[in-house]
């Protein structure tokens, strides 16, 4: 099957939405098909580099979001390029340029089109003007318009999919979690991140890995902190990533004088995260405003129990204690770390891993939204034969 990706985020630029594309396109080619991403340039990416089956168009900075970008041209040569890679089905990522391109490319071609819907914006409207442009109203009216005519949508949590039926979305929805790159997550294991960070082997530590952003709430883990060091008095805390609150939390650790147990180790290569999960005891995430939470399943398949904040897609995750647990508020975040840490620094066994991994594996993923693809080309055809069908009666 030729599919083709179209998204406003994509590598280098760093993100859960990125990540999972990277996922899906890397999973897919495996099983034999021809995966082709759209999406913008990035500063990053030098003018003239060869990225075989990724085309990018024009963009700009997105509007009181920086890091990420929107396309503002590339219409008529998305749909050219689409007709020469003969596309079968084209699967939107964004909502914004290239998602709206997406669509018209399937129009123009006379192909199914399926959207992923990665993004709670109700969480992020602080971006646009403080909050004082837009409203949760104007998201649901945006999202259910977009989605309107489209072929299908997935959804990564259960959470994700009773937003959508609360929007009034009457496309088919299927729940499909993104998985995890197990052998890519464990593909170097040998290399010593703590030796690079100059953390010493007996030293425990804590690791959140994501977009520094206010969403992502690496503040409230900063708030225990001092309380954490009571307890264990040589523990370092590494926060991996970039984004506009680097700044702001740096401030933070001066203010609560963290400088000597917070190291701020900016933006992981996606080949690399899995080192920076083994190195780590614990995994942490206060964020609670994901919508799967690609993070934990990437610290589980490394092996690293997690805390992280609870959903209903961590309920199915965490069903084992060793796995890690979950929490609703700073105070119970604070006493699951600890607890945690208390027991020494221990490896989930691959053993106890198997089904687990199974079941959020990126093969599994894959197939997954094969079959939802397979499922919208089906639903597609009869749909026209209908329409040809009421022109001859007429």
């Amino acid at each position: 099957m030729n599919i083709g990706l179209y998204t406003d985020t994509y590598f280098p630029q760093i993100s859960g939405v990125a990540t999972s594309i990277k996922t899906l396109k890397d999973a897919l080619e495996r099983q034999g098909h021809n995966v082709f991403i759209f999406t913008t340039t990035d500063p990053n990416v030098k003018k003239g580099t060869v990225e075989p089956n990724v085309f990018r168009f024009s963009s700009i900075p997105f509007v009181s979001f920086t890091d990420r970008r929107i396309a503002f041209r590339g219409l008529f040569e998305a749909t050219k390029v689409a007709k020469e890679v003969n596309l079968d089905i084209v699967h939107t990522q964004t909502e914004f340029a290239l998602g709206s391109i997406g669509k018209y490319v399937a129009h123009q071609l006379d192909i199914p089109a399926i959207h992923t819907y990665h993004t709670m914006y109700e969480d992020y409207l602080h971006y646009i003007l403080n909050g004082h442009l837009l409203r949760p109203y104007h998201v649901k009216q945006f999202v259910k318009s977009y989605l309107k005519n489209m072929d299908g949508c997935i959804a990564p949590s259960g959470r994700v999919e009773d937003l959508l039926h609360r929007y009034g979305v009457q496309i088919p929805i299927r729940v499909i979690p993104t998985g995890v790159d197990i052998q890519g997550i464990n593909c170097d294991a040998k290399r010593d991140v703590r030796k690079d960070l100059g953390i010493a082997k007996d030293v425990p530590v804590i690791l959140t890995l994501s977009r520094i952003a206010a969403e992502k709430k690496i503040n409230h883990i900063l708030n225990v902190m001092p309380d954490i060091i009571e307890e264990f008095p040589n523990v370092k805390f590494v926060i991996a990533g970039d984004g506009p609150d680097v700044d702001v939390l740096k401030d933070q650790v001066e203010r609560l004088t963290l400088e000597d147990y917070v190291i701020f180790a900016g933006n992981v290569e996606h080949g690399d995260v899995g080192n920076y999960y083994r190195m780590a005891d614990l995994f942490v995430s206060a964020s609670d405003t994901e919508t799967q939470g690609l993070t934990y399943i990437e610290a589980l398949a490394a092996g690293t129990p997690c805390v992280v904040y609870d959903t209903d897609y961590t309920e199915n995750i965490f069903d084992k204690e060793i796995f890690g647990r979950t929490f609703t508020t700073q105070k119970e975040m604070l006493e699951e770390i600890i607890e945690l840490l208390k027991k020494g620094r221990r490896k989930i066994p691959q053993e106890v891993l198997q089904n687990k991994l199974q079941k959020i594996s990126s093969d599994q993923f894959a197939t997954d939204v094969y079959n939802f693809y397979q499922y919208a080309i089906d639903n597609y055809q009869p749909k026209h034969e209908d329409l040809k069908k009421e022109d001859v009666d007429d």
